[in-house]
């Protein structure tokens, strides 16, 4: 009898909460229908984690992937991964950077080798693991770095009410401004639907791509960025057969009536995407990357270090990850 892949969970900052709301996840899974799943991380220390939050659930390690499928009903499967130094909460520590880096790349390994069903990562603390050597930007560029892709990948926040696409992420305002390309643009959109029927089920994507400027630059009185770089990557999106629409202003693309008329929505700096998403979904929202050849998702928060080790930390976003990596995965499964 085959055993159905789980999802592979990665350790993430372990001075972080990571390692709290997985705890949390295995303990509310039968309630929050979370898909089986093992993390990749010091059973020890989950262990103790445990004990010290209250938190009644068993830890047990795996010396396999396979291994984990028999084990996750009755208690938490950890593939060990060992920690150069101890944990404290709040402190991250950079000795324990190669240990994070190598959870995120045996995740990637089984799930690229098909012993994994999806990669789901918990938040990294990228200022201890620049002190540890690590030379990439993110969690994104470094899983397209395993990848060995030569296009960079897509980040796509949602939520149960809307998916958001930033084409310009982690730049100032007015460096957005000036790096955004039609180029880009397109890249992003093309991407972004491929992803949608492959990912999502949805056959025929509709995109609705963001104005720069307000008003869609009132016909270039507030810039023609709108005229001059937006209109021409809808043109091409358009001519390529996907279903898009834009550049819309940004201050009506977001209510009720305006979502039920597209699946994703192409925004043109962080805040334009992250603004409306975290508003409808601040607690459930996941960080989807499209374009990998494995479906990776992340909650759709950071390492919150000022509560970890307190028990406050809230799993919602963590669980809604591991839902969607799931779905994702079969989604996947069906159409291979």
């Amino acid at each position: 009898m085959t055993v159905r892949p789980l999802l592979a969970v990665t350790m993430g900052e372990p001075a972080g909460i990571g390692g709290e709301i997985v705890l949390k996840a295995w303990a509310g899974r039968r309630e929050t229908g979370v898909p089986p799943f093992f993390v990749i991380d010091d059973p020890v220390r989950l262990g103790d984690l445990a004990a010290r939050l209250g938190l009644a659930v068993p830890v047990r390690a795996v010396a396999e992937a396979e291994d984990a499928a028999a084990v996750c009903d009755a208690a938490l499967p950890v593939l060990p991964q060992a920690l150069a130094a101890p944990v404290v909460p709040g402190r991250p520590d950079p000795a324990n950077g190669p240990a994070v880096v190598a959870s995120i790349d045996r995740a990637v390994g089984l799930a690229r080798a098909g012993r994994a069903a999806a990669v789901v990562t918990c938040p990294i603390q990228k200022s201890a693991l620049y002190a540890a050597g690590f030379r990439h930007p993110g969690h994104t560029e470094y899983l397209a770095h395993l990848a060995g892709m030569d296009e960079e990948p897509v980040m796509m926040l949602a939520g149960a009410d809307l998916r958001v696409v930033p084409v310009t992420i982690h730049v100032s305002l007015r460096r957005a401004a000036e790096s955004l390309t039609t180029a880009a643009i397109v890249h992003c959109g093309r991407v972004t639907a491929a992803a949608l029927a492959r990912d999502f089920g949805i056959l025929a994507p509709r995109l609705a791509v963001a104005a720069l400027n307000p008003h869609a630059g009132e016909g270039g009185a507030m810039g023609r960025e709108d005229i001059e770089v937006v209109a021409p990557a809808v043109a091409a999106l358009k001519a390529s057969g996907i279903d898009a629409v834009g550049p819309l202003p940004a201050d009506t693309m977001f209510h009720a009536a305006a979502r039920a008329r597209y699946d994703a929505a192409l925004c043109m700096y962080h805040d334009q995407a992250l603004i409306p998403v975290k508003t409808l979904a601040f607690d459930s929202g996941v960080n989807v990357t499209l374009g990998l050849p494995f479906v990776r998702t992340s909650p759709d928060h950071g390492t919150a270090l000022d509560i970890a080790g307190t028990g406050r930390a809230d799993a919602t976003s963590l669980e809604a990850a591991m839902r969607m990596a799931g779905a994702m995965a079969a989604m996947r499964g069906r159409r291979a």
